[in-house]
């Protein structure tokens, strides 16, 4: 029990802050609830940080053993997710619709004069869907626009050629209010009518914009041609595709039993990502991972893993989307590298998803062994730096001289990418008078390095400089004097854009924000500026707390506090009886303290 409960904790301290699904399992291997999170991390951690009252709640998380998480792109896609790993899965501790009913889509009923309207049944008639919306509003502001831009019958007539013939159907008041043209009457021919559901289904696909250029042509030629009243009726329909923003969530109907799959690495695994979608559904997500043993090509891995997984899941899906053209192919697999559309949308899911993955195996493996993190990051370091060596121990300078006053400076030190705190140095300002980084950063450079030297001390292989090209270059300077600068790379941290520069290079090296260099790099800046400021204010504390006391032999810190508590100032000490005072600290301290006080006069 005690080792599932790590595992658990680990899986929870590396979660994403994103929205998406999550799955929890139990010692069998079943999927026992599936929920959704606008953040991940947030939400599945309140399951396991806080006293549960449900008595339910609690015996679900009891027999939580593994949890596996889906990442999506908005909280409407991991609701949709949500909707369908119930429906596919069924776990126990979820709460099931009675009805069964799912996210509305849109369809296109077959049938003469066809029908639009919204539905949660799909039934494989020929009609054709679309959707799942994630939001009953968001398919009714698309039937309202649709509505608007095409008169549509909406009743349920039988309209085949042989029943119009009968001439037994009359004219409606939808008629009378423009929604419908009446071809129950013989109003509307059949090819006008399907030439506006032509229209209608690109705008559902959203290729509305063809449809938006098409209309914009024939609103300029009707305008060339005088019939302005007919160019305005155009209008009001590009205006209508041109404000609307409505767009469904991921996949379509159309797009039934596929494959999804996207890869991820680095130098020691490759993480290979598998969807699978159904009836317009993601109905399987699954991440492996292959530990390399070879210099193996991202096309071997990838195949590699594409027969792994649909061997594994027993897919049969003709068509698969990849990132790019595996090392295999075969008759039976049509392999898709979508550039633009649903398919790419997909794709973009599924490396999101492995990209994920990856990141989350990298956390896991720094928190459960820091050496192997540390060297990582100085690897990372030496690559990003072009350091000829790797940075085991990299210190950083910082002054600090607030308002001209107790001129002091910091060193702090870095051993394995963590602070050495024994090692961290403070450094007075001796020979620089008034407030000159340059010459101070020159004292303390050329007072730290001739003592490691002259001592025979480990010197560092990188050596940060809190400032920007002048200090730099002074640090530089001192290095080479030493005949230290083959031995020691010496770089300077702008505070403005946090660049880097180096010794006699105009142009700096500029890090992603997201970089852990980078990171590295600004602790070490920040803990030399809190470790210079905490000293500058000490210094001052303690100078603003002296007085003529401190100066006379015998008179402790103790008896000192005592006589102050006493008579408040060192003038009204001196105005006191020596009787008192031997009545508070005796009488040898008091011949002392007397003495002491003349000699101050």
């Amino acid at each position: 029990m005690e080792r599932n409960l790590e595992h658990i904790t680990s899986i929870i301290s590396v979660l994403p802050d994103k929205p998406g699904c999550y799955q929890y399992f139990d010692s069998r291997g079943v999927i026992i609830y599936v929920g959704k999170a606008k953040n991940l991390k947030k939400r599945v951690s309140t399951y396991f940080q806080r006293e549960l009252t449900d008595a339910k709640t609690r015996v679900l998380v009891r027999n939580i053993c593994d949890i596996k998480y889906v990442v999506v792109d908005s909280e409407e896609e991991a609701l949709l997710l949500e909707n369908n790993l119930i429906k596919q899965h069924r776990p126990r501790y979820n709460v099931m619709l009675k009805d069964d009913k799912t996210y509305p889509s849109i369809v296109i009923k077959k049938e003469p004069f066809p029908r639009i309207y919204q539905t949660r049944n799909i039934t494989k008639d020929g009609s054709v869907y679309f959707g799942p919306y994630a939001s009953v509003h968001t398919a009714r502001v698309m039937l309202q626009m649709i509505k608007n831009l095409y008169p549509l019958r909406t009743c349920k007539l039988n309209l085949t050629p042989s029943a119009l013939k009968t001439h037994k159907y009359k004219l409606c008041l939808e008629y009378h209010i423009k929604r419908c043209k009446g071809p129950c009457v013989g109003l509307q021919t059949a090819d006008e009518y399907n030439a506006n559901i032509v229209e209608i289904k690109e705008i559902l696909k959203g290729n509305s914009s063809r449809i938006s250029n098409e209309l914009l042509q024939q609103m300029q030629t009707l305008s060339a041609e005088m019939r302005f009243e007919e160019a305005q009726a155009l209008k009001e329909k590009y205006d209508l595709i041109e404000n609307y923003r409505a767009k469904s969530t991921v996949v379509s109907p159309s797009i039934h039993n596929v494959d999804v799959f996207s890869l991820a690495s680095n130098e020691q695994s490759a993480y290979i990502n598998y969807m699978h979608i159904g009836n317009g559904a993601i109905v399987q997500v699954y991440t492996i991972e292959y530990r390399k043993r070879l210099n193996e090509s991202p096309e071997e891995l990838l195949g590699l893993g594409i027969v792994e997984l649909r061997e594994r899941f027993k897919s049969t899906a003709r068509e698969v989307i990849v990132p790019f053209l595996p090392d295999h192919t075969s008759k039976t697999i049509a392999f898709t590298v979508p550039k633009v559309g649903v398919r790419k949308k997909l794709l973009e899911l599924s490396l999101m998803n492995v990209r994920q993955y990856k990141a989350d195996k990298l956390k896991q493996a720094d928190k459960f062994n820091p050496e192997q993190r540390a060297t990582r990051l100085m690897k990372m370091i030496q690559d990003d730096l072009h350091l000829p060596a790797l940075p085991m121990h990299i210190e950083c300078f910082d002054n600090s001289n607030i308002q001209g006053t107790n001129p002091v400076a910091a060193c702090v030190v870095f051993k394995k990418a963590k602070p050495s705190k024994k090692d961290y140095r403070h450094f007075h300002i001796k020979t620089v008078v008034g407030p000159d980084d340059f010459a101070s950063m020159e004292e303390v450079v050329t007072r730290r390095y001739s003592r490691l030297l002259e001592e025979d001390e480990p010197l560092p292989q990188l050596v940060i400089i809190d400032g920007g090209k002048g200090q730099l270059g002074v640090a530089a300077e001192v290095l080479r004097k030493l005949g230290l600068r083959d031995k020691i790379t010496v770089v300077g941290l702008a505070k403005r854009l946090e660049e880097i520069f180096y010794p006699g290079d105009p142009d700096p090296l500029v890090l992603d924000k997201t970089s852990e260099t980078l990171k590295v790099i600004q602790q070490l800046r920040d803990e030399a500026h809190r470790f210079g400021i905490t000293f500058h204010r000490n210094l001052r504390s303690s100078q603003q707390t002296k007085s003529e006391l401190d100066t006379i032999k015998g008179i402790g810190e103790k008896s000192k506090v005592v006589l102050l508590k006493k008579y408040k100032s060192v003038a009204r000490l001196k105005r006191a009886n020596p009787d008192e005072i031997a009545e508070i600290i005796g009488k040898k301290k008091t011949e002392l303290l007397m003495e002491g006080l003349k000699t101050e006069l």
